[in-house]
C-alpha cells in the first residue's frame, strides 16, 4: 500500500482520498512519534537544553523527515543533529553524513588532507556519541559519493552551514552534488542565520554568519530546487543581526566573552529561516 500511495505520488497520479489519506495519516502519526523518541532519547543529555531555540521536533517535521528515509546531515559533526538523525534512521532507513568537498580553492593543504579524510574519521565519532555501530553510519565527502548513492536519497539537511559553504566559495558546487544525490522529488532541509533583508552585501556574504533569505531561495532555484515552503520555527524577533563580530556574539559562542553576556543571553540564538526546496 505504502509503496503505491508514493509511487502514485511521484508520478502525479490522483488516488481515492479514502485508499491515500488514512495511509499517509498513520504514516505521519509514525515518523512523528519516532521524531519524539529521537528527540527525547538519554544519549542526547545536555543538548537538550538548546531545544527552546532549535526546536528539533518542529523542525524535521516540517523538513517532512521520516524513520524510513536515507537522509543526509551535511557537514555533520557528530554533535546536535547527529544524535537525533542517527538513531531514527538507523533501524529502518539510513544515516549518511555527507563531508564538505575537500577540493575547495580556498582550503589550505591541512583543511584539504583533514577534508579528505572524513569519510574514515567520522563514523567513529558518531558511534562514540550515538552508540550506533559504526557498519549504519555512511560517511562520504560530495567530490566522492559513490555512483550507487546518487538518485536515493530522500533528504539532505544543511544545518547552518550555508554562510560557510559561501565563503569558501563552494556553495554552487556544493548544491550541484547534492541535486544528483537526491530522488526525483527528493527535497533539501534548510535551517540558516539569516540577515535583515536590507542588510549591505558586506554583511551577507557569510563572513558574518549571515545570509539574506531572498539570496538563498535565488541560489537554490538556480541550481535546480523550487522552494516548498517557508517556517518560522526558528526564528528569533530579538536577534538585530548587525552584530560587527557577526553571529558569534550570540550564544552558545558568546565571541565578547563576558561583555554584555547577559544582554546576549537575553537574546538567545539567532534568527533562523527554515526552507524547504524540492529537486525539479
Amino acid at each position: 500500500m505504502r509503496s503505491m500511495i508514493l509511487s502514485a505520488l511521484i508520478a502525479g497520479t490522483a488516488l481515492p482520498l479514502m485508499v491515500a489519506a488514512p495511509a499517509i495519516a498513520a504514516e505521519t502519526a509514525s515518523a512523528s512519534s519516532a521524531i519524539d523518541a529521537a528527540v527525547a532519547a538519554d544519549l542526547r543529555g545536555e543538548d537538550k537544553a538548546r531545544d527552546k531555540y532549535r526546536h528539533p521536533k518542529e523542525t524535521l517535521e516540517f523538513f517532512q523527515v521520516g524513520p524510513n528515509m536515507v537522509v543526509a546531515e551535511y557537514a555533520a559533526d557528530a554533535g546536535w543533529y547527529t544524535k537525533i538523525l542517527a538513531p531514527l534512521t538507523s533501524t529502518n532507513g539510513k544515516y549518511v553524513a555527507l563531508g564538505v568537498s575537500p577540493t575547495a580553492a580556498s582550503f589550505n593543504e591541512q583543511r584539504k588532507a583533514a577534508m579528505a579524510a572524513y569519510p574514515t574519521s567520522f563514523p567513529e565519532r558518531a558511534t562514540k556519541a550515538t552508540g550506533i555501530a559504526p557498519d549504519k553510519i555512511h560517511a562520504y565527502v560530495t567530490n566522492a559519493v559513490p555512483a550507487e548513492l546518487n538518485g536515493k536519497v530522500d533528504r539532505i539537511l544543511i544545518l547552518r552551514m550555508l554562510h560557510n559553504m559561501n565563503r569558501w566559495g563552494i556553495l554552487g558546487s556544493e548544491l550541484d552534488a547534492m541535486h544528483k544525490m537526491l530522488k526525483p522529488g527528493g527535497m533539501i532541509g534548510i535551517e540558516q542565520h539569516r540577515a535583515k533583508a536590507d542588510a549591505p552585501a558586506s554583511y551577507t556574504d557569510g563572513s558574518k554568519g549571515y545570509l539574506k533569505e531572498a539570496d538563498v531561495i535565488a541560489m537554490f532555484e538556480k541550481h535546480g530546487f523550487e522552494l516548498v515552503g517557508k517556517s518560522e520555527i526558528n526564528a528569533n524577533p530579538k536577534d538585530t543581526a548587525d552584530y560587527p563580530d557577526g553571529v558569534w556574539t550570540l550564544p552558545p559562542n558568546y565571541a565578547l566573552k563576558d561583555q554584555d553576556k547577559a544582554k546576549y543571553a537575553g537574546i538567545g540564538e539567532s534568527d533562523r529561516m527554515t526552507l524547504l526546496f524540492r529537486k525539479k
